[in-house]
């Protein structure tokens, strides 16, 4: 038995049935047996440029070579942390946006909660507290994430959470008005939203969604944070996701995407008038952030990420295939164990499996995922479903492959019970 405690692994399984990766090509990871596997899930939601690409790579090694990391704490910075801020404030959706750089998703939400409550602090607001979220919402998993996120499972025997958050259904805007009204604006903070649900269970917004919600939080003066730690870096089709949905948001979380994995990296991207009071001479210095916010040698990692994207036109392929992933899954709902079948809005997918089926086989969904693995297919356990979101580089064919093993795996699952 190893001594590796895997994040969302029951120990004793994970100990004891580990799946060991040792190489990744493309679209494929192989194990330490040389059995390759298909990545449907791009590893966790973010490897968009596919794995072994020799450019990023060889962008890290030469980094830490040169400098490999070194605090951006106060003064201090590197080049290639304020290259990738130059960067990625040109593609911003919002203008004049600066860049809050931390280690991941999770980091990355803490900061965006805590700038939208400092802001009103410094604009003389400070009784602006209130955040609200949405059900099925993922957040990641440190205290603001887990205080705001919608799935029970993860909200579960961590004892009280964060008080000041407030919950609404994922797809009743008219919901989110009220919780601002009920809770008095004076005091609601911010709004944080996925531009498509993804842990969650791969949720696209209904029509005219994130417009409503944008002119609401306007209405009530409440700042609009984005969470596109999944939707981001051409999973939509472009950079950060929300672009496509007409809205312009106050702060947005990044991360996966942005490395494709190859190191970790999140941020914020702040728009300038939410920046604008931090700017003044002589204002409170913004007390928060992590070690490695704007490290050399990850920075370096998203500049070499982010070119590939851009040059070889990858960004704008989870748009392009976003319809051919759903036309290929929609024939799984015919499955008698399927209850539906979801996407349509950037290279996601899920599978859900019928409900009264998962109560009577609270494993099904685990056994349907061994089952794709056996036949050669990573796919992603969610709370009633099965998530795809492959790499952005997968072309139509090799989406048929992944379909076809599913659709086999549904068939040997029904066989089993």
């Amino acid at each position: 038995m190893g001594r590796f405690w895997h994040p969302f692994g029951q120990l004793y399984e994970s100990d004891t049935n580990p799946v060991v990766f040792v190489r990744g090509e493309g679209i494929w990871v192989y194990d330490d047996t040389g059995r390759r596997y298909l990545d449907a899930t791009a590893a966790l939601w973010y490897a968009n440029v596919g794995h072994g690409r020799a450019e990023i790579a060889d962008a890290i090694a030469a980094q830490a070579r040169e400098l490999a990391g070194y605090s951006t704490f106060g003064t201090f910075s590197n080049r290639p942390a304020e290259e990738l801020a130059e960067f990625l404030s040109a593609r911003s959706p919002m203008p004049e946006s600066e860049v809050f750089f931390v280690s991941g998703g999770g980091d990355a939400v803490e900061t965006a909660v805590k700038l939208a409550r400092r802001y009103f602090s410094l604009v003389g607001q400070p009784e602006r507290t209130v955040l609200i979220s949405r059900t099925n919402g993922y957040h990641g998993t440190w205290g603001f994430g887990t205080s705001l996120g919608g799935i029970p499972a993860n909200r579960t025997g961590f004892g009280e959470l964060i008080p000041t958050t407030v919950q609404v259904p994922w797809d009743d805007v008219e919901a989110v008005e009220a919780a601002i009204v009920a809770n008095g604006p004076e005091r609601v903070a911010a709004v944080i939203a996925e531009p498509v649900i993804g842990a969650g269970g791969v949720y696209p917004p209904p029509p005219g969604y994130f417009e409503a919600l944008g002119a609401t939080c306007r209405r009530h003066g409440v700042l609009l944070i984005v969470d596109s730690v999944i939707c981001g870096f051409g999973r939509l089709g472009t950079w950060f996701g929300i672009e496509r949905l007409g809205v312009e948001p106050d702060l947005i979380t990044f991360a996966k995407g942005v490395t494709s994995g190859y190191l970790p990296l999140g941020g914020v991207m702040v728009s300038g008038r939410v920046a604008a009071p931090f700017k003044q001479p002589g204002a409170p210095v913004f007390r928060h952030g992590p070690t490695y916010g704007g490290h050399p040698t990850c920075t370096a990692a998203g500049i070499a990420n982010c070119r590939i994207l851009e040059d070889e036109q990858i960004l704008a392929r989870g748009a392009v295939l976003e319809g051919e992933l759903l036309a290929r899954l929609r024939p799984l709902a015919s499955s008698a164990l399927v209850a539906e079948v979801r996407g349509g809005l950037g290279l996601l997918g899920a599978v859900e499996l019928r409900s009264d089926l998962l109560a009577e086989h609270p494993d099904a969904l685990a056994r349907l995922a061994r089952l794709a693995l056996e036949r050669g297919i990573i796919v992603r356990v969610l709370a009633t479903s099965i998530a795809l979101s492959p790499p952005l580089i997968i072309e139509p064919a090799e989406i048929g492959v992944i379909v076809e093993g599913l659709a086999d795996a549904l068939d040997a699952l029904a066989a089993e019970l």
